[in-house]
């Protein structure tokens, strides 16, 4: 009788062993993966930055999170190779690239990216230089390669984009500061049967602490996006602008402000809409001392006061943009009759004028 419990004890304990052997094999396994995939991922994007035709770039490190369905991209650049600067043309300090949870409730799986700081850098001397000429569509096509699953949900927080001109004297530095950003519905989850799905909104600050923003809807599921979008720049301080119109046109503002003013809609690849560039209480200076500088100045402020509206004290004018986008032309006959207009018909206001519908662009594409 005694014997009986001896055996059925010695039966069960290598029962036991097999029970838990499993389990910990597994978890193992998955702790190896965990502390493997990082380096992987780093080693695939890495790969595919350093394929690019004509240009170069790398990151610095990979986090993921498998319970959050994410992974973090920290310290990727991109630059053309054979660049004549060290400053990268593209900047993304860190990247959160992870699954949109509240879509799987619509039974899509989609992602969503939130980008801190992210740079776009176009210096136009990198840009020139000779060598294999990159494409754009390579480098975007890796970017996106990047994010296995579709982007719906995109922002960005404290960004810049950034044109540099260094051969010019002073060197030219255009720019939108601590620029946000927001985009939503990018892949048409929600609201399927709107023709323009996805809201886009941003802020940012200009070169001359001007104020940013714009507004309006896109369409990406196009192969040529719709859109119907709304831009303002106001209240820059208009001698920010020297540099560049000191290199082109030979002269500066002493002082002044300058504000911007633009609607564009596309439709099936065609655009209409229109540009208003202002610049309110401004006075000129020459760019050379001496007698030439001064007629040159004298010239040029003879024009400006003839062309000014001397109520408001405003130089103005409206330039209209329109044609498919491998031809966008803006129409400079009606660019000079708008100056005109500004100065002795009436003047153009310091807003958006609300005058471009998407269906504008839509009914000319079908012409």
């Amino acid at each position: 009788m005694s014997s009986k419990p001896t055996k059925t004890k010695s039966i069960r304990k290598p029962y036991k062993k097999k029970r838990y052997t499993l389990p910990i094999i597994i978890i193992i396994i998955l702790l190896g993966l965990r502390i493997y995939l990082p380096y992987y991922v780093k080693y695939e994007v890495n790969k595919v930055l350093a394929e690019l035709p004509g240009y170069h770039g790398a990151v610095d490190d990979i986090d993921i999170s498998l319970i959050r369905g994410a992974y973090v991209i920290k310290g990727m650049y991109l630059n053309k190779i054979n660049a004549k600067t060290e400053v990268p043309f593209l900047k993304f300090p860190k990247s959160d690239i992870s699954i949109e949870w509240k879509s799987l409730l619509k039974g899509k799986i989609v992602s969503e990216i939130v980008m801190d700081s992210p740079e776009v850098i176009y210096v136009f001397e990198d840009q020139q230089t000779e060598g294999e000429m990159p494409d754009v569509d390579d480098w975007t096509k890796a970017l996106t390669d990047l994010v296995p699953i579709e982007i719906n949900h995109f922002e960005v927080h404290n960004g810049k984009i950034a044109f540099v001109e260094l051969q010019a004297n002073p060197n030219i530095d255009l720019h939108f500061d601590k620029l946000e950003l927001y985009a939503d519905n990018l892949r048409n989850v929600t609201s399927m049967e709107r023709t323009l799905p996805s809201p886009i909104s941003a802020t940012a600050v200009s070169i001359g602490n001007g104020n940013v923003k714009l507004d309006g809807n896109i369409n990406l599921i196009k192969e040529i996006p719709d859109m119907n979008v709304e831009f303002a720049l106001q209240k820059a301080n208009v001698t920010a602008l020297n540099p560049f119109t000191r290199h082109y046109t030979g002269i500066d503002f002493k002082s002044g402000t300058f504000e911007l003013f633009s609607e564009v809609a596309i439709a099936d690849g065609h655009l209409k809409g229109y540009m208003k560039p202002m610049v309110i209480d401004s006075k000129l200076i020459s760019k050379d001392d001496g007698f030439l500088g001064v007629l040159w100045e004298g010239f040029v402020g003879f024009f400006k006061f003839i062309l000014k509206n001397h109520k408001t004290n405003t130089l103005a004018t409206k330039i209209p943009i329109e044609g498919n986008l491998n031809n966008v032309k803006s129409n400079t006959l009606t660019a000079v009759v708008n100056i005109f207009g500004n100065a002795w018909i009436k003047a153009f206001k310091g807003v958006i004028d609300d005058d471009i519908e998407f269906e504008d662009a839509f009914s000319n594409s079908e012409k």
